[in-house]
């Protein structure tokens, strides 16, 4: 994997040859599973070596997982450590809310004689895994070819609501991180007033997390079949309780025409470019807007493109703006566990 001249990272220490075939353990940790990666820098890129993915929730702590990572592929002496982690980095501990893990780089450091270790949060990293793609990995909704330059915004629902940024310099884009995903959401139309309503009832504060994510999913579901009284076919309600959520219910919609799966879909996108419209705004990204996470991973042959950016560019004032700004869907699923080992192998205050 080789850096993408689109992705113009600030990584100060590609061109130090001291970085140059140093070994890496990354990993990116959720809550469902946990991938961990074996890595060698190498001519201003990566190579993946060893790729494992265990279930998050079977083991203790995060240590328990690496020791194994570490004994299952008989690695030693291993250089470098970084993680990526689904929540706020301060000081160099995390407690993600969705682990239950206290985590402490400094402590990983010590205890596997790690030369260098660091941890992001995962949207952080996802940012700088971004500049090792391919254009292939790149699924346009509206562009005028490339990314402009500027700052970039990057939204991503999945187990969260993961969002960040490039600050772009005048020449670099500097990865950043927010926890944009707990901002308050706030309703639109009637209907959404009840849905807010519906929410409210449930979360107290309503974040932009409880409407784009795997759970948001499921309280759109669910508002529209207890509130809205849609019909919920029998052997839909067991497969949905059985299976995994997205998939059956993007399968419902799609190869079985259930009419209220298609406007969950439905309305999920039409939030997610809502959200993406805020994010884009705020940020000042004239550079792009990246969207990635497993949702719209899972259902982008669903997605209608003209109609997302018809919703997305809707602005009071800044239609102008948003009109002309370039919208990508990323299509690789370990971007923020190789943007964790790319940020511990060349990035250098």
């Amino acid at each position: 994997m080789i850096l993408n001249p689109k992705f113009p990272l600030y990584l100060p220490g590609v061109k130090n040859a001291g970085n140059d075939n140093i070994s890496i353990i990354g990993a990116n940790l959720r809550e469902d599973i946990t991938t961990l990666g074996y890595f060698i820098s190498a001519n201003e890129g990566l190579k993946l070596e060893i790729q494992n993915i265990y279930p998050t929730k079977e083991y203790a702590s995060f240590g328990d997982i690496l020791r194994k990572f570490i004994q299952d592929n008989q690695l030693e002496n291993v250089k470098r450590l970084s993680l990526a982690v689904p929540g706020p980095v301060l000081n160099g501990k995390s407690n993600p809310i969705r682990l239950g893990w206290n985590l402490d780089i400094e402590e990983l450091k010590k205890d596997f004689n790690f030369e260098r270790a660091d941890m992001l949060n995962d949207q952080e990293a996802s940012a700088y895994g971004m500049g090792l793609l391919e254009d292939s990995d790149l699924d346009p909704i509206y562009t005028s070819g490339n990314l402009e330059k500027g700052n970039v915004a990057i939204l991503a629902p999945g187990n969260g609501l993961g969002e960040a940024g490039y600050f772009f310099d005048g020449k670099y884009i500097r990865p950043f991180a927010t926890e944009g995903g707990h901002s308050e959401f706030s309703p639109r139309t009637n209907v959404e007033v009840e849905f807010y309503q519906f929410l409210n009832n449930i979360y107290g504060i309503v974040s932009w997390e409880n409407v784009l994510s795997k759970t948001g999913l499921f309280n759109i579901y669910r508002f529209l079949r207890d509130v809205k009284r849609h019909p919920e076919p029998e052997w839909l309600a067991q497969r949905l309780s059985e299976g995994n959520f997205v998939q059956e219910l993007y399968k419902a919609a799609v190869e079985d025409d259930v009419l209220i799966c298609k406007i969950t879909l439905d309305t999920f996108l039409e939030f997610l470019a809502r959200e993406a419209n805020n994010l884009t705004l705020k940020l000042k990204a004239t550079g792009g807007l990246l969207i990635s996470g497993d949702i719209p991973q899972e259902i982008r042959s669903y997605i209608d493109k003209d109609k997302f950016y018809e919703k997305f560019k809707i602005s009071d004032k800044m239609e102008e703006m948003l009109r002309n700004i370039p919208i990508y869907l990323n299509k690789n699923e370990n971007t923020a566990l190789n943007g964790a080992a790319l940020y511990t192998a060349y990035y250098q205050d």
